[in-house]
């Protein structure tokens, strides 16, 4: 086994070019040097790699089965060198984030529309799911960064950085009208149909805490896959929706919906982007974060 590496690269381009001349301008060394290389990975080898003739050097049969195996390896080296300047460059390369349908559309939207025009050679891809499944991708190196909502558990080694604030609210159509511009207690709940999120969110889990401080414990009419068909459901009266604001702001401002009013406000949550500090972050989603980050800090 011939341990100096550089004897095969030096082969690889005398047998690329046919050429010790040639080869000697390609690597930016002397023809001498060329020629000792050669000379010593055939002694290492044991075997006669070129035939030297008027032209130039000639592959001998051993030399051109060799030279196959080199050739497909510098060839790789050579694509690797491309791939990894187009990523430093941003030409190529992909961006993993997990986000759920509130965080995307209401915030990290914006930033990746901005991102592609900067970087279209950039592959986006965007894994939906609530927050607790979001941590579980980025615990498994499933995604580079989660966009999610508070409430959640604080992993070991995670970032966690707020970049906007979350209203919840309740909303309800005209068939609850007797509850428009009143006073209510939470415990008034009790007495509507209720429409939440299903299954384990960060929405349902910090409203069911709440609630539970004010003594209040409710049992939906209603459990929703996405708050935009909380919203359709409020629509057409089916009862009273929680749900995160902005996905209700079109019709609140419209006044097709109304928000019930509390004698007790409901405290805001965050937005977060969470990322795992026990690995490094690829060049193009450190970028991106550097687009958010400019935005809100």
């Amino acid at each position: 086994m011939i341990s100096n590496m550089e004897y095969y690269k030096v082969f690889y381009y005398v047998g690329k070019w046919g050429s010790i001349t040639d080869a000697a301008k390609e690597l930016n060394i002397s023809q001498p040097a060329v020629s000792q290389s050669i000379h010593q990975l055939e002694k290492g080898l044991d075997c006669t790699l070129f035939q030297r003739t008027a032209r130039g050097m000639k592959l001998t049969s051993e030399g051109n089965l060799l030279y196959r195996y080199v050739k497909r390896g510098y060839e790789q080296i050579d694509l690797g060198q491309q791939r990894l300047g187009q990523l430093l460059h941003l030409d190529a390369g992909e961006v993993r984030i997990g986000a759920s349908d509130m965080t995307l559309r209401f915030f990290l939207l914006p930033y990746l529309e901005k991102f592609h025009e900067l970087y279209p050679g950039i592959k986006v891809t965007v894994t939906n799911g609530p927050t607790p499944e979001t941590l579980q991708y980025l615990s498994d190196d499933r995604i580079d960064f989660g966009v999610v909502s508070t409430p959640f558990e604080n992993l070991q080694g995670f970032k966690t950085t707020p970049v906007s604030e979350i209203e919840d609210t309740f909303v309800a159509g005209r068939k609850f009208i007797q509850y428009k511009n009143r006073m209510l207690d939470f415990a008034d709940l009790k007495k509507v149909p209720m429409i939440t999120l299903e299954g384990r969110t960060s929405t349902r889990d910090y409203m069911e805490a709440f609630l539970a401080k004010e003594n209040v414990e409710i049992h939906p009419e209603f459990e929703l896959a996405t708050s935009d068909m909380i919203v359709q459901f409020a629509l057409r009266n089916l009862g009273v929706g929680c749900v995160v604001k902005d996905f209700a702001k079109e019709y609140l401002d419209s006044g097709i919906l109304f928000e019930l009013r509390f004698n007790k406000m409901i405290p805001k949550r965050q937005m977060c982007v969470v990322t795992d500090e026990s690995r490094p972050l690829p060049i193009a989603a450190a970028n991106l974060l550097e687009l958010i980050n400019k935005d809100n800090f």
